[in-house]
Formats: structure tokens, sequence, C-alpha cells
């Protein structure tokens, strides 16, 4: 009975509910883009947007429209949750955090042309094991955070059309086939204290990938294309979206959800945590729309701007605490690189700084682990690192700030626990 209960209003439901409730996400917003943009456009929009290269930082905003690019990310989360749905899988926390990661990084980089061949490696990889395709949907998906290579060999290389299409869709198989043994590997490196583990995997594929390009003799270009003006408009939505989230978990857990989120709130959110099987539906609905707000007001309050970028970052926020995040354990981390602008070359309000701000939230196990100094400390490298590793690879990792979070995760916990140890061992609790 006490299992029954913690498991709230989503107890009842069937599974096909799960996913229709999942899937209010992506239409709300693309109900939005229709409202925003002249249908007309829409379609030149998206095309746009798969012809672009999309490449950090490209605000799909801007390149294709507004619209253009809701619908975009609209249909390819639905796509992600149907996926997921037709397999016969589940619903778990993940399902929400890659959900919220596709539709999010769908609006700067993720289009409906770029991200099947990194689906396909990765299927093939199942097949090649002889292991149900199920075991590693989760890493597929997530690992098409690489898609703006595949958009990348459609325009770098010199070819007909069918041998570039051939070019991506062996590189985009490839890049699927080595993901699953690289995210397992890398791990055990930063042993989960890094929330965006196959963006720390992504992160070494590109820089592989990205170094043979260039020892071809091609350029990899910077890019930065940012949109203004959005603000107003997308705080009132973001805001109904989360502050719906909250209220929905209040409905449906009544007086209870406050002690469930009192317990997601002493959880460490270390990899492997799913608030959804812990918890229940209604409290991680309402951890998800705490910080969503929380993220939201926080893009404003520094003098941000709300688009296709930042909106991703507040929904790799939102997506991740259905899997380890909430308000104790990342306000330390954010507050960390907030501290950096005030000592670094940078403002916290500029594109990379801002989007640092948001995704840094990666580390927030160490914060939740070791206590807020640590997540100071921690977000305050954060913003050193994923500032400057990005140039290796050229931008085509959209998990640039995994990369980032795990190289911290990997250099600071040891010294970490190093420490905690030495004062065990002084306390006489820790031989060493």
């Amino acid at each position: 009975m006490k299992q029954a209960e913690r498991f709230g209003g989503l107890r009842i439901l069937t599974r096909r509910q799960k996913f229709l409730i999942l899937s209010i996400i992506p239409i709300y917003f693309m109900v939005i883009g229709l409202a925003l943009q002249p249908p007309e456009t829409i379609l030149p929009g998206i095309i746009r947007l798969i012809r672009e290269p999309d490449f950090l930082i490209t605000d799909y905003f801007v390149v294709g429209g507004v619209g253009a690019a809701l619908i975009n990310a609209g249909a390819l989360t639905l796509m992600s949750i149907a996926i997921v749905y037709f397999l016969g899988m589940d619903m778990t926390g993940h399902t929400i955090t890659s959900s919220c990661l596709m539709f999010g990084f769908s609006l700067f980089g993720k289009n409906l042309l770029n991200i099947w061949a990194i689906l396909a490696g990765v299927c093939l990889y199942a097949w090649f094991h002889r292991t149900p395709v199920q075991r590693y949907v989760y890493i597929g998906l997530y690992g098409t955070s690489l898609s703006p290579i595949i958009t990348e060999m459609m325009t770098v290389v010199n070819l007909p059309l069918i041998g570039r299409l051939g070019i991506a869709l062996a590189v985009g198989c490839t890049i699927g086939f080595f993901l699953p043994p690289l995210a397992t590997s890398v791990h055990f490196a930063h042993r989960g204290y890094s929330l965006y583990n196959v963006g720390f995997a992504s992160g070494i594929i590109a820089t592989v990938i990205v170094s043979l390009i260039k020892s071809f003799g091609f350029e990899v270009e910077s890019r930065l294309i940012w949109g203004t003006g959005f603000n107003r408009q997308f705080a009132c939505y973001l805001g109904i979206l989360f502050g719906g989230m909250m209220l929905a978990g209040i409905l449906a857990q009544k007086k209870e959800i406050f002690a469930s989120y009192r317990r997601i709130l002493k959880s460490s959110g270390i990899s492997g945590t799913d608030y959804l099987k812990e918890e229940g539906g209604a409290a991680a609905m309402f951890n998800m729309g705490v910080n969503g707000l929380f993220a939201t007001l926080c893009v404003l309050a520094v003098g941000g701007e709300l688009n296709g970028p930042t909106i991703g970052g507040i929904f790799t926020i939102v997506g991740f605490s259905a899997t380890g995040k909430h308000l104790r354990n990342i306000l330390p981390i954010m507050l960390g690189v907030c501290l950096g602008s005030f000592t670094k070359t940078w403002n916290i309000n500029d594109p990379s700084p801002l989007l640092a701000l948001l995704l840094s939230t990666t580390l927030a196990p160490v914060a939740g682990t070791f206590g807020p100094v640590a997540g100071l400390l921690a977000g305050y490298l954060h913003s050193s690192v994923a500032l400057n590793v990005g140039i290796v690879y050229g931008g085509m990792n959209l998990y640039n700030n995994g990369f980032a979070g795990g190289i911290v995760a990997i250099f600071l916990v040891p010294v970490i626990q190093s420490i905690s140890d030495r004062r065990a061992k002084a306390k006489g609790g820790l031989s060493l």
C-alpha cells in the first residue's frame, strides 16, 4: 500500500495514458508554433533547418523561424516517444529525460533528417551483438547529439548528392555503432557524477571525427546564430507549462506531494536515479515544473535571452529532473558558474556562458553528494572548461557541456573524495 501511495496518480494510469501525457509537451509547443508563424512559411523554414549547418551555436528560431523550430522539435519528440512506445518498453525516468532532450536540442541542432543515421548505427550494434535494441534505445536517442556531423558531411564534401548521402549514412552508422561501448566505458571514469554520460562519450567521438576531417584539409568554421526578442512571449508559454506541471502534481498526489518532494531533495541525484520509479509520476512532474520555472527565471534574472538554445538548456534541466536534478543539487552548481562571471573575462548573459549556466547542472550529483561548497567549486571549474573544450571538435557535439562535465567530474571527484577520506581517517572512521 505504501508503495502504491508513493507512486501517486501515475499508479492508476495505463501504459498508453502515461505516454499520452508525456506527448502533451511537444503538442503544446507545436500548437504554439502554428500560431506564431504563418503556416505557409513553416515547411520552407524546416527545409532551411535541414540544409543549414547546425553546429554550436545555431538558433533554429532564427534559421527557420519560431514556428518551424517548434514544429521540428515537437515532431522529433513525438517520434522519440513513439519509438519507445512501439518497442513495447515501459515508461521510466529516461523516457522523460530523452524526450525532453530531444525537444530541447531540436531547437538548435537536431532536425528531421540528421538524427536517423546515428539511430541506425545503434540498431546495427544491437543486431551485431544479438541483443534486443531496447537495451540501447536511450543511448541512441541521447547520441543524436552528434547529428551536426551528419549535416556537415552533406556540405563539406564536394560530391554528387548520392555520394554525400552515402558518406553521411556511413559516418552516422559508425557513430551509432561506437556509442554503446564508449558510453559504458566512460561511465566508469566519472562514476555517475556527471549526468550527461552520453555527452561525454559523444565528445570523444566528435574529437576523433573532426580531427580526421581537419587532417584531410577541410575546415570547420565557428558559428554563432543567436535569437533575441522572444523573452516576453516565451516567459509566458514556459510559465504556463511549468506552473501546470506543478499544479498537476499537487492535484494528483494532494498533500503527499510535499513529502515526496522532500525525499527528492534529499537524494544525491547520482546517475541511475529515477524519480519516476522512486517517488511516482506526480512527484516527478512537480519536480520538473519547479526546476523548469527556476531555470526560466534564472535566464531572465541574468539578462539572458529565451531562444532556441536557452529553451533547450531549460528543457535539459526539466528532463533530468526525472533522473537526478532538483533545486538542492543544481543551485550550488549554477551559483558557481555565476561566481565565475565575476572573476573571468566573460559575462554570464553571453551566449556560451548562459548555456553553461543551464547545462553545468550535469554536475548536480557532485553537490548532492559532497555538499554546496563542492557544488560551487564544480560549477566554477565547469564554466571555464565548457567554454574551451569545444575548440577540439568545432561545436559538432551538441552536448558540449556533457563532455566538459565529464572532464570536471573525473578531475574533481577523486580530489574531493581523498580529502573526505583523510577527514574520516582522522576521526577513526576509515582505515586507508
